[in-house]
């Protein structure tokens, strides 16, 4: 379960950084800094606040609709688009997804606890990594539920418009539903076309 421990360990405002969309072939990737009043949250909250992969969708929701609807949560919400990750790369689309997020905040933070093992570059605060921090740090176990929330729902429009692929089920992975609608459907705009497979079909 996660904890304030390492948050303790820092002076000032601390925020909890971590992505959402690293892996798909389709949609962009999210990220989201978090920062947690540690003095207003209450048990109640904090048992909802976990890693973002052991929960349940449900879960996620619920945990998401309870920091927003509490008020202790601070958080920012952004995201590098395909044509970013398909001329940065991932990591640093996804570096810049955190820089935005972090960036995004209503008060800057003194500390960025980054989930993994890079810190962004070009951040404009002192930074920490944490490998498996969404397990270990409730910052960073919050922005992981907040980043994928927004990037499921955010999946769930570009499946409505754009059918046949499962984008709502599989949120753009490649799994064998998305990857026979390549077959028979042809990439859209919203695939990454410098990952494989699709880098072979340019």
């Amino acid at each position: 379960m996660p904890s304030f421990d390492h948050e303790l360990r820092c002076r000032g405002l601390v925020a909890g950084v971590d992505e959402a969309g690293r892996g798909p072939l389709a949609g962009p990737v999210f990220a989201a800094a978090a920062v947690i009043d540690r003095a207003q949250a209450t048990r109640k909250l904090l048992k909802l606040i976990d890693d973002s992969k052991k929960l349940t969708p449900a879960r996620r929701e619920e945990a998401y609709a309870a920091m927003i609807a509490s008020g202790v949560v601070r958080f920012a919400v952004a995201e590098a688009s395909v044509e970013e990750i398909d001329r940065l790369n991932i990591l640093q689309a996804t570096f810049l997804a955190m820089r935005r997020a972090l960036h995004a905040l209503p008060e800057p933070p003194e500390v960025a606890l980054v989930d993994g093992n890079r810190v962004p570059p070009g951040l404009a605060c002192r930074a920490e990594t944490i490998v498996g921090g969404d397990a270990h740090s409730y910052s960073i176990a919050a922005a992981s539920i907040l980043a994928k929330v927004a990037r499921d729902r955010h999946m769930d429009t570009l499946a409505a418009a754009f059918p046949g692929y499962g984008w709502e089920r599989n949120r753009g992975y490649g799994s064998a539903q998305h990857l026979a609608a390549l077959k028979t459907l042809g990439p859209t705009p919203h695939h990454r076309m410098s990952f494989a497979p699709l880098s072979r079909l340019q």
